[in-house]
């Protein structure tokens, strides 16, 4: 996938309802502009309505279809509220053709010995029990589209752990446990399910794991669009259970 070019066909994701986590910031915020210029009709979910507002009016302004808002924090919602979400979005769109898993959330870099009960339980409730109890209420808007794709966040601290990178190396884990179990579950009704490394990006959560680091020389979340424009798209048909590294 490191060859991939954003593709021509601006018409790639015509038709298509995406929901994007974590979709005022970063890589969420590039992916939901992305899906919206090839045509798809995104859900933006995000704690902050300032920042949904904004990518709100950017998206308007593109001409693209009208995207949809979801204002609501992972770190303090119930399986109820994902329930009723899901239960909105069939009513409004019938299916949910995409959903990118990217709301993550990062502590400070500690050892093992200094991790606390109040840090864990917060980075493991968005990074993992949050994403899962929202993707298991969307399976059956899911469901209902012909070919769905959902993608799920990464890291290469989730495949090798590292020190003192502690409940986020955790929480990738498991992440990676769920794509592949959800993979091998629904597979052979045709839903796509794969996770993706970013990797070294310019982003808020980089500068923070890394704060001496020159940012200018880290790839933007622009560049790194045309594996997510190619998993959510039809072209990407076949390709299940991959943990895909940019």
């Amino acid at each position: 996938m490191k060859n991939l070019q954003l593709p021509e066909d601006k018409t790639i994701l015509k038709d298509k309802v995406i929901l994007v986590t974590g979709a005022g910031d970063g890589i969420g915020r590039q992916a939901a502009l992305t899906f919206a210029k090839y045509g798809a009709t995104v859900i933006l979910l995000e704690k902050t309505v300032k920042k949904l507002e904004s990518i709100y009016a950017e998206i308007v302004e593109l001409g693209a279809p009208q995207p949809a808002i979801i204002p609501l924090d992972m770190k303090g919602a119930t399986v109820k509220n994902y329930q009723d979400m899901a239960l909105t979005i069939i009513d409004q769109f019938g299916r949910l053709d995409g959903l990118l898993n990217n709301a993550s959330i990062l502590n400070s870099l500690n050892p093992i010995e200094h991790i606390n009960e109040e840090t864990f339980d917060k980075v493991m409730k968005v990074n993992f029990k949050a994403t899962f109890f929202l993707t298991q209420s969307l399976i059956p808007a899911l469901k209902l589209s012909k070919l769905p794709s959902v993608l799920f966040t990464s890291s290469s601290v989730g495949k090798q752990g590292r020190a003192f990178w502690g409940e986020y190396a955790f929480s990738k884990f498991a992440t990676e446990g769920l794509m592949q179990t959800m993979a091998d579950e629904y597979e052979h009704i045709g839903m796509r399910v794969n996770a993706i490394n970013p990797g070294a990006t310019k982003t808020r959560m980089r500068a923070k794991a890394y704060p001496g680091e020159d940012a200018n020389k880290l790839k933007t979340p622009e560049q790194i669009m045309p594996a997510y424009v190619h998993l959510m798209s039809d072209e990407s048909i076949g390709i299940c259970g991959q943990s895909i590294d940019l």
